[in-house]
């Protein structure tokens, strides 16, 4: 025999019992890239520096009700950096810095997440840059606009770590800190399912 309780009743039951509802399931993948942003900051002689990376490519698969589950894979051209002046972008590009001629991408791949609340979560995972992988921790802002997950993060990296910027450079010139931003824009699934990626 079925029985069929009104939703009003079966929420009821759910307070009564202790259980509070959570909010409703969301998926969301594919990286709109365009929509999509990757900024960074640095001081230099006690001057704030801007620029950003206009070429890069993004996976995600994310579960609000699972976010343990969730895997992304960022990768950017390195040679698509703009800090301003050409001037600047051809020097960062240069075997001191980047060196773009034999680490043309960076590549972050997560290899975890937790749920903070209200949204926030923080993600780690690897970051390949200059030769040197280096474990990252990033946290992350859930924003959603009319079925569009917004993924606002940020974190702080040591140039050091990736040996960017050595010989003169290293004296403090340039600061070591390197804060980057990052805006991940990601339509929700409609047909709520996930693809399964390879390994997991």
């Amino acid at each position: 025999m079925n029985f069929r309780f009104p939703r009003f009743t079966f929420l009821a039951a759910l307070f009564a019992a202790g259980v509070q509802p959570v909010a409703e399931a969301a998926q969301y993948a594919d990286v709109n890239t365009t929509a999509s942003t990757i900024s960074f900051t640095y001081d230099q002689v006690g001057a704030s520096v801007y620029g950003t990376f206009s070429r890069f490519e993004g996976s995600l698969y994310f579960d609000t009700v699972r976010p343990e589950s969730a895997h992304a894979r960022l990768i950017i051209e390195l040679d698509s950096i703009d800090a301003g002046s050409s001037d600047a972008n051809s020097e960062l590009k240069k075997t001191a810095w980047f060196d773009t001629a034999v680490y043309p991408q960076a590549i972050f791949e997560s290899n975890g997440a937790k749920d903070l609340g209200n949204n926030r979560y923080q993600i780690t995972g690897h970051l390949t840059l200059r030769g040197q992988t280096r474990e990252v921790v990033v946290p992350v802002l859930l924003k959603v606009e009319d079925a569009i997950g917004i993924f606002d993060g940020q974190l702080t990296l040591k140039r050091s770590d990736f040996n960017i910027g050595a010989g003169e450079f290293a004296s403090g010139v340039v600061s070591d800190d390197i804060n980057i931003r990052f805006r991940m824009v990601a339509p929700q699934r409609s047909d709520q399912a996930m693809p399964v990626t390879e390994g997991r």
